[in-house]
């Protein structure tokens, strides 16, 4: 199955979510590899990025040329969401993507540069606003990410869906939560379903799919054109193709074990070395390689890895910790 942006066809609709410190461009390089229809940047903050902050700049750092990579944009104010999308535009971005999804306070709160993400639910005059000035700004498609509403009393979803596709937006995914669920309790993928019926574009279903089965339930409740996982993808890269796989009928992944899963983390673990310099990306890889152990089983084993502070060290410790499992289990 195909779902086309414009011209830029995203098969399989298997989509790699937006996380913020995660889905940096090393993290998007590998799920890529396996196989995903699209991966999304981590939400990038537009007028910091106009502003020239290294770390907005550093999210939007794309590979960014790539066929299959949506930015993520945020913020409250239309010219600077127009301003940065342009600018991505003229690095080469394919796709723009407008968060109204993320439920962080630091986001949603009133400081800094005002509410944005999810909160703009609460205000859909000023969402619409800025929807309409992204899609003004570009000559690429534009997508929105959104949940159901700000709580169970505002579920306007629907409403805001169809005024984005008024607006030009060709794609939007539904996180099933509210905002102020954050991540408790369960997403519910049925109440999507009124955001598909509300709209022609495609709809992607989000939140609570982390493998083939909670994706076809997904898609069974919601009636949605594709899916969305994050978290079901951290310490396996490999899951948007194997979901892709059963539900799609897309080649199967051929899933790293012992050796070559070893070689796999530690190429992830050199790019994100090479992408933010040697200490920094220390701290950043840590995360990843305690998802690569909790995924192989080897929980035990993290903290002579996530403790260590050479890289050379944390390689060997990496490459004999997937040895000596290959051989239990062999």
């Amino acid at each position: 199955m195909t779902l086309m942006l414009g011209k830029i066809a995203l098969t399989p609709p298997v989509i790699l979510a937006p996380m913020a410190g995660i889905t940096d461009l090393p993290f998007r390089q590998i799920v890529a590899r396996f196989g995903a229809g699209l991966v999304v940047s981590e939400m990038v903050a537009s007028e910091d990025m106009m502003r020239a902050q290294p770390l907005a700049r550093a999210r939007a750092e794309l590979g960014i040329a790539e066929g299959a990579t949506s930015v993520q944009l945020a913020g409250r104010d239309p010219h600077w969401m127009a301003e940065a999308a342009r600018y991505l535009q003229g690095q080469g971005a394919r796709i723009i993507d407008i968060n109204m999804g993320c439920p962080a306070k630091r986001v949603t709160a009133a400081g800094g540069n005002g509410a944005c993400g999810s909160a703009l639910m609460k205000e859909p005059d000023l969402a619409l606003r800025l929807i309409e000035a992204v899609a003004a700004a570009v000559d690429l498609p534009v997508t929105l990410k959104t949940r159901l509403g700000w709580d169970d009393e505002s579920l306007n979803a629907p409403q805001i869906a169809a005024m984005a596709e008024g607006a030009g937006v060709q794609m939007i995914t539904i996180h099933g939560r509210t905002r102020c669920q954050f991540y408790k309790g369960s997403a519910n993928w049925a109440a999507i379903a009124a955001v598909k019926a509300a709209v022609s574009v495609p709809v992607i279903a989000n939140g609570d799919i982390v493998d083939a089965a909670t994706a076809a339930q997904a898609l069974a409740q919601s009636g949605a054109d594709g899916v969305m996982l994050g978290r079901g993808a951290q310490g396996a890269p490999w899951r948007l193709a194997q979901i892709a796989h059963a539900l799609f009928a897309a080649p199967a992944p051929v899933v790293p074990r012992g050796a070559d899963l070893a070689d796999l983390i530690v190429e992830h673990y050199q790019l994100i070395l090479g992408f933010y310099g040697r200490d920094l990306g220390l701290r950043v890889a840590r995360k990843h390689l305690g998802w690569y152990l909790d995924e192989a089983g080897l929980t035990a084993q993290r903290d002579p890895i996530l403790t260590a502070t050479n890289p050379e060290q944390v390689i060997r410790l990496i490459r004999a910790t997937f040895a000596q499992a290959q051989e239990v289990a062999a």
